[in-house]
């Protein structure tokens, strides 16, 4: 598997967190009336944004392949 397609999916996965993140965001916030499901579900949708935002900086400042 070539850099740039590792890269690609990398960056793919990324993404995924963020889509998921933003689902447990809202189902924290709108849906759940359960303070510990509530917790639960920020911590986890927190950790994946940050995740997220590391794998997209690393993949942004790693630079073009060749």
């Amino acid at each position: 598997m070539s850099t740039s397609l590792m890269k690609m999916w990398i960056s793919l996965a990324g993404m995924g967190f963020m889509f998921i993140s933003i689902i447990l965001i809202y189902l924290s916030r709108f849906k759940f009336s359960n303070k510990v499901l509530k917790a639960i579900t920020a911590i986890i949708a927190y950790s994946l944004m940050v995740i997220s935002g590391i794998i997209i900086f690393f993949v942004v400042l790693s630079g073009p392949t060749s």
